[in-house]
């Protein structure tokens, strides 16, 4: 579905505004003044394209891209962008490589899986993380009553983190009826599907492997619980017509299931990794390439609406979630979107927690694409066998590099603060930083990542492709 068009006016607007600040820079320049330097910026990066077409998934994750274009950031720049909802997320990213979307809302998996040629292969590139957290793993009323059974209890609550090791015993029942276990996530480089597989194998549960190189990309050799691709608006109701047992997900769609009465969402992304990076904002390599200063633009308006998006203590979040609500962006209604945007999560109906960082778009650097970032994802693509060979620490390095992209960010961040509208203290030290984050600790089954140790980290799991494995 797509958005309203911009009026008919815009482009005799926008060459008035071309023109104003060329003669505006003159007319200082013969007075002898000088020029400020968003004056001078504006003058000197002149944008190759300005009419653009941005493809997202209705996702409360998607934020930056709406509040980018009401606050009319991207005009601010000179831009003047369409958003279109997308069928799923293969549609999106084919549309992006065609050019037909000149950017979108990606999965972070979606760059790296292309670049390394699963599935599609194509070179795309991210400048700006959009968010951190935001997922959460929801089973269904039945799933959850047999779960509860082993679910620690307090003060008659359950004791959070709930793990996957509650699940277990449910699987391993199912498994004596020769039922199998199914699970949903929303595509296969989808942070969804690692994080769901990590929860799952944290607990001892096998979530399958891939085998590209035999020919098998379904994820489910060796599985406990078989996970399949389900487009997130359609979880709720695959949950409720029992083709499958749970999911793993974006909001709103762990929420609808709460107001709808049909499943429990059991834990946050944010239980299972601290601070998790979540969706990027990707293009092509030849976009990039032949846009350089459309491109720095848009991260320029991107970074702006994330900053107002977690402003002093998310004090806007209630006017996103109303432009959120909107048919064209999610379309989901107001209270089911405030519910974890606000600074709440409910998890069974009426146990409503707060979770103040379960949506961050702007503060603990949440917009600056981290090598380290692309590695995590990237040791999990080999964990479970979508990466079906061994690799050494070097090559993950390199695949990081080529994708993430934090020159172009600090080029765009560099800009907004000379313009005042940001603030240096707010971004990392672009003149020390390395694009690794130090060594994190905060999973849920304690496991440290050192993104500078890829081959290492693997090591430490019991469950998974480590070393020389190969799927046999």
């Amino acid at each position: 579905m797509s958005m309203k068009k911009q009026p008919s006016t815009a482009p005799t607007r926008r060459r008035f505004l071309k023109k104003s600040v060329v003669a505006l820079g003159a007319a200082l320049l013969l007075n002898g003044f000088s020029m400020s330097p968003s004056l001078r910026m504006a003058q000197a990066a002149t944008l190759e394209k300005e009419d653009l077409k941005f493809g997202f998934i209705k996702l409360t994750d998607m934020a930056p891209l709406a509040i980018a274009y009401e606050n009319r950031y991207f005009e601010d720049e000179g831009l003047y962008v369409t958003l279109e909802a997308q069928a799923n997320w293969k549609v999106l990213l084919d549309r992006v490589i065609d050019g037909e979307l000149d950017g979108a809302h990606m999965l972070a998996g979606q760059p790296l899986g292309a670049t390394i040629g699963f599935g599609t292969q194509a070179n795309i590139i991210t400048a700006f993380s959009m968010d951190l957290n935001g997922n959460g793993i929801t089973v269904s009323n039945d799933v959850w009553e047999k779960m509860k059974k082993h679910v620690p209890m307090k003060d008659g609550k359950p004791v959070h983190p709930i793990k996957a090791d509650y699940l277990k015993p449910v699987i391993d029942e199912y498994k004596k009826e020769g039922k199998p276990f199914k699970m949903g996530m929303v595509f296969p480089v989808s942070t969804h599907n690692y994080e769901l597989r990590y929860w799952l194998a944290a607990g001892g549960i096998n979530p399958g492997y891939y085998a590209p190189l035999k020919g098998d990309t379904s994820g489910t050799l060796q599985a406990d619980a078989l996970l399949s691709v389900t487009p997130p608006p359609q979880m709720p109701s695959t949950l409720e017509a029992g083709t499958i047992y749970g999911y793993c997900v974006g909001e709103p769609w762990n929420q609808q299931a709460v107001f709808k009465g049909i499943g429990v969402p059991v834990i946050t992304d944010y239980e299972i990794w601290k601070n998790n990076p979540e969706k990027v904002f990707g293009v092509s390599q030849e976009w990039a390439d032949k846009y350089p200063n459309t491109h720095k633009a848009v991260v320029k308006a991107l970074i702006r609406a994330a900053q107002w998006l977690d402003a002093e203590d998310n004090k806007n979040r209630p006017a996103a979630v109303k432009i959120l609500s909107k048919p064209n962006y999610v379309g989901a209604d107001y209270d089911v979107i405030a519910n974890s945007m606000t600074g709440t999560f409910e998890y069974e109906k009426g146990d409503k927690r707060d979770v103040p960082d379960f949506n961050v778009f702007f503060r603990y650097n949440a917009t600056y694409p981290y090598y380290s970032d692309a590695v995590w994802y990237l040791s999990q693509m080999r964990r479970w066998g979508q990466i079906p060979d061994a690799k050494p620490d070097s090559w993950y390095m390199d695949i990081a590099k080529k994708v993430y992209r934090p020159d172009i960010y600090a080029a765009a961040a560099k800009e907004l603060i000379a313009e005042g509208k940001v603030k240096a203290e707010d971004f990392p030290d672009f003149a020390t930083e390395t694009g690794f984050r130090p060594p994190q600790t905060e999973f849920i089954d304690g496991v440290t990542y050192d993104g500078t140790k890829p081959n290492d980290y693997l090591k430490k799991f019991k469950i998974g492709l480590k070393g020389e494995e190969t799927v046999k």
